[in-house]
């Protein structure tokens, strides 16, 4: 599931999208991620390369689907050249009928794509119910149907509480200029007067808060009905055992032979979080448009595989072998959840991955969780059948560009073991469809910075292997070992050491330092 972070002072719900716009971005940290202290100094690693020449990457975007006309990516969408677009025919004989720039496999033959879909909780609590219908489940089934049985109902009970958190803030909303213009004497007021303003009763402080989050643009009636919007489509698709998104599809999701699905729509119905995903690794350099990418030379290849919902578990291993035989060195995957029924087999495609030497490279998860003791699927090590764990495989946490105090992301999921590197993720600006720009944020921000990082090592190193890559970037971050940072989901502070295996923020220009070391010793 996509999670992307909304925040505002007074409720915070971590699955809205943020509806910042470039009005209401600083321009001097629109691109914080590639130059600034805690950022992961992109800009001065290329300046350590500007007299050599690089080779294009393919990487792979397993995600909502990209928005390939988008003007800051013209000439960074992969196109399949064995392929004769709209011809109707397989002429590369991959299986994938006119598949130019990649495959949606949320679609239909008829050109029809799915999008909302259920979680994986909500979808193994509607089949084991049919089955306790009618025969007894096994033991291990029977715990598992109480699990998801009761976590579905807590969330359909914290949703519905703010849906009615939101309708008991409308009026207040549109109460609010009234109200601070009788405390402070002022009809025309500025967010500096409500600054100085030093309300003494708890109501008026809240009052306060309001008014700066709605001239700050944070909160409207508009972005309110929006939000009560999203959380009511969470409530009718996500978890709602009766709701089946995927019918339209057409195919068995649990029947991994059954292959022939999908078309060729790259972008689908709702490609924001994978058009800001692909921009990440690829979007046009020094053009002044949005933020710039972190790769320079680089293609991207659009595998629409994530709804709105839970990505199902096929899709994504048949993404995973697209990707590796189709040419991607790099495959981002900006998803995850807490349950995968069929992991054997998304195992044995990032096997297939590995051993062809594909880094595969994914997002922590959003919940400010120990990875190492909370399931967030897919995964480097799969512990009930896995013996080694990949060579070509990430995990990414997020971070912040305040590295005094606050540097992992408040939401960002964290792991001794489970976390390899964490990668800016907070407040990120780039592309989004229709030739758009917004912040969004989330580990699914910090992956693609890692998948762009080894990319633009890859296209000029290209004699290095993506193993080799890989260990370059997490043996070249910038260490805060040892320093003290607020750990995600408490108020405490901890050593970031603890929250990632190399306690470490990946640092290209380092990153740089060592290849060109290598480079010469291989010599």
């Amino acid at each position: 599931m996509n999670k992307i972070i909304f925040k505002f002072s007074l409720v915070t719900f971590s699955f809205i999208i943020s509806n910042l716009t470039y009005s209401q971005v600083d321009k001097k940290v629109v691109n914080w991620y590639n130059a600034c202290g805690a950022g992961m100094q992109t800009e001065k690693a290329y300046k350590k390369l500007k007299k050599r020449e690089s080779e294009t990457v393919i990487v792979a975007i397993i995600d909502s689907g990209i928005d390939i006309e988008h003007e800051d990516l013209k000439g960074k969408i992969w196109v399949n050249k064995d392929e004769i677009p709209d011809n109707g025919i397989d002429d590369d004989k991959n299986g994938y009928v006119d598949d130019v720039h990649g495959w949606n496999f949320l679609g239909n033959k008829s050109g029809e794509n799915a999008n909302d879909m259920r979680l994986e909780k909500t979808r193994i609590l509607a089949r084991l119910s049919e089955e306790r219908k009618n025969n007894d489940l096994s033991p291990n089934d029977e715990k598992l149907y109480n699990k998801v049985k009761e976590e579905v109902a807590s969330d359909r009970a914290k949703y519905e509480g703010y849906i009615s958190r939101i309708d008991m803030m409308m009026p207040m909303i549109s109460s609010i200029p009234s109200k601070v213009a009788k405390a402070i004497g002022k009809e025309n007021y500025t967010v500096k007067d409500l600054k100085k303003w030093k309300p003494e009763t708890n109501d008026m402080k809240q009052v306060k808060g309001m008014a700066i989050a709605i001239l700050s643009g944070d909160l409207s009636e508009e972005t309110m009905n929006g939000q009560k919007e999203y959380i009511q489509t969470m409530l009718d698709t996500h978890l709602n055992t009766d709701f089946d998104g995927r019918a339209l599809v057409g195919d068995n999701p649990t029947d991994f032979t059954d292959t022939n699905y999908g078309n060729n729509d790259v972008e689908g119905p709702d490609a924001l979080h994978g058009t800001h995903v692909g921009g990440i690794v690829g979007a046009i350099r020094g053009n002044s448009l949005g933020g710039d990418g972190v790769a320079n030379d680089v293609l991207l290849m659009s595998l629409r595989a994530v709804p709105n919902g839970d990505e199902f578990d096929k899709d994504i291993a048949l993404a995973i072998r697209y990707a590796v035989d189709n040419g991607a060195m790099i495959i981002n995957m900006s998803f995850g959840k807490a349950y995968s029924p069929n992991k054997k087999e998304v195992y044995e495609a990032f096997k297939y991955a590995d051993s062809k030497g594909v880094l595969c490279i994914h997002a922590a998860g959003n919940d400010h969780k120990d990875i190492d003791t909370e399931d967030n699927y897919p995964t480097s090590v799969y512990k009930s059948f896995q013996e080694k764990k990949f060579d070509h495989y990430l995990t990414i946490g997020s971070s912040t560009k305040d590295n005094k105090g606050n540097l992992p992301s408040t939401f960002s999921n964290f792991g001794k073991n489970g976390v390899d590197i964490f990668a800016p993720g907070s407040e990120i600006y780039n592309t989004v469809p229709q030739s758009e720009y917004k912040v969004l944020q989330g580990t699914s921000m910090a992956c693609p910075m890692v998948s762009g990082a080894a990319a633009m090592l890859k296209s000029y190193f290209p004699k290095l292997s993506m193993k080799e890559i890989a260990d370059v970037l997490l043996s070249t971050g910038t260490s805060y070992k040892g320093v003290n940072q607020m750990h995600p989901g408490t108020k405490k502070m901890d050593d970031f050491a603890v929250l990632s295996v190399t306690g470490s923020v990946v640092n290209l220009k380092n990153a740089v330092d060592k290849c060109l070391e290598l480079e010469k010793n291989n010599k």
